[in-house]
């Protein structure tokens, strides 16, 4: 059995109290995903962006709200666990300055400046412990292998499941699951559960017996 931190869903980042920018992710594949590993014997915790599903009773759930704060959490929660699946789509990038009163409308343009995020799985791939091991998720619409395997080697993963912009929001996805060196190891097509079993039956192949438990501290 691992213990596995899973993120799902979006992220928002404030512009200003009432109004912030985020994207359509529902959280389906990240509850799929949660849902495949317990069915499998694994402990589960999912840090979770808001979304408007509940996930299985049998995980631990940590809400978060902001890019910052699922960074936050996670390399809080990531040191005892054996692996992460980074299923959420985290908002990519926040304005340098929020408001801190509703921004009237004016008749007039707006202009926002917005830097860059933190990037989680980055992040949590560079500072993994021997043993451990991360698995990535790509949503591109262009040069889609191409920008997966990119994201595979800057994030230092084990893994990076490649899928489509019309997997958001829907009960299914097609999805490739692509090794380190640009190999296509498995492409599933079907409904987020189907997919979720197959991605967890890969990890508990190529990941799960070859790291074991770590040592944790």
């Amino acid at each position: 059995m691992a213990r596995i931190l899973i993120t799902s869903g979006p992220t928002r980042q404030y512009i200003d109290p009432v109004r912030y920018l985020s994207n359509a992710s529902s959280g389906q594949m990240g509850y799929s995903l949660a849902a495949a590993a317990l069915e499998r014997g694994h402990e589960v915790v999912v840090v979770s962006g808001p979304v408007q599903l509940t996930y299985p009773e049998k995980c631990q759930v940590i809400n978060v709200i902001s890019t910052e704060d699922l960074l936050r959490v996670c390399r809080e929660v990531f040191p005892d666990c054996d692996g992460l699946i980074g299923a959420a789509a985290p908002c990519d990038y926040q304005p340098v300055e929020v408001a801190d009163h509703k921004i009237p409308k004016t008749g007039d343009s707006l202009v926002i400046k917005l830097i860059e995020t933190p990037d989680v799985v980055a992040t949590l791939g560079n500072e993994k412990k021997p043993g451990q091991w991360t698995v990535g998720f790509a949503l591109e619409t262009d040069d889609a292998r191409f920008r997966a395997i990119t994201k595979l080697e800057r994030k230092s993963c084990d893994l990076v499941v490649l899928n489509g912009v019309a997997a958001i929001d829907s009960p299914d996805n097609q999805v490739e699951i692509i090794a380190p060196g640009g190999q296509v190891l498995q492409a599933v097509q079907g409904n987020k559960q189907q997919v979720a079993g197959s991605i967890l039956d890969l990890i508990d192949q190529r990941l799960n017996p070859e790291h074991g438990k770590h040592e944790r501290s």
